[in-house]
């Protein structure tokens, strides 16, 4: 592998708007993979990598099973599917029962991240109206990675962010702008 780190994203409800923020604000050579869950619709095909794709330097793409991890590109979860991240650093898409009632579920990634990467992965909770994440960013924290939880004040839903929080292993609670430059300043250490 040629990257230390791997950063999940989870986000729901104002989702876009906070994917957009932050992913803009980041450089074409992030150097690691982004992997993520937005909750979308499971009833039609999903256009959210071609918008991020507009408004992201990073190369988007909708996630397929046997995607290989590489930094500098961001791997969305297509509808109706979970996303898995396995132990030689490729992607998997599965039509296991809904987690929280979602599919694709922030716990589902985040747990696999967790397994896959330990010490590595950066899981950050987005806006959202659920609770999904909270059980996946407790996964992360054990194996010694690092979680990023959206502030209230900036969130248009805290649900998802709020139950992160509530799990007490929350490494940072910041504003939507100040989340691409922490990044930043995590995947250099």
């Amino acid at each position: 592998m040629i990257y230390k780190h791997i950063v999940v994203l989870a986000s729901s409800a104002g989702g876009l708007k906070a994917l957009s923020q932050v992913l803009s604000s980041l450089p074409p050579d992030f150097p690691a993979p982004i992997v993520l869950v937005q909750h979308l619709s499971p009833h039609h095909p999903s256009m959210l990598a071609q918008i991020l794709s507009r408004r992201c330097p990073m190369i988007v793409k909708e996630a397929q099973t046997g995607d290989k991890l590489e930094p500098g590109t961001v791997y969305i979860a297509p509808p109706d599917q979970h996303l898995l991240i396995n132990l030689d650093g490729t992607l998997s898409l599965s039509h296991t029962q809904k987690v929280r009632f979602v599919r694709p579920a922030a716990d589902v990634l985040f747990k696999s991240a967790a397994i896959s990467f330990q010490e590595g992965v950066i899981a950050v909770v987005l806006t959202g109206k659920d609770g999904d994440g909270a059980a996946g960013v407790q996964a992360v924290k054990e194996m010694g990675g690092t979680v990023i939880a959206q502030d209230r004040a900036s969130s248009e839903f805290f649900s998802m962010p709020d139950a992160a929080i509530r799990t007490g292993v929350v490494d940072y609670i910041l504003p939507l702008d100040a989340i691409a430059a922490t990044l930043l300043n995590l995947v250099s250490k």
